[in-house]
């Protein structure tokens, strides 16, 4: 049984991108590039919740002011 990937990607298509990031970037740099990705991701998640809690808040100031 062939196991598909994100959009269809098999382990073929996903180990030769690897390779050219690698290739492209070094391996010095990869390292820094994740992290980089992992502070963004950290950083929209904690905007998501801001927008979420501040949403709550004014769901119920709504209900008073009618």
């Amino acid at each position: 049984m062939i196991h598909n990937f994100i959009g269809g990607l098999g382990m073929q298509e996903i180990l030769l991108i690897a390779l050219v990031v690698l290739l492209f970037f070094g391996g010095k740099k990869i390292p820094e590039l994740m992290k980089g990705l992992g502070k963004g991701v950290r950083s929209f998640k904690e905007g998501m919740n801001d927008v979420e809690k501040e949403m709550k808040v004014e769901e119920p100031e709504k209900g008073k002011g009618e």
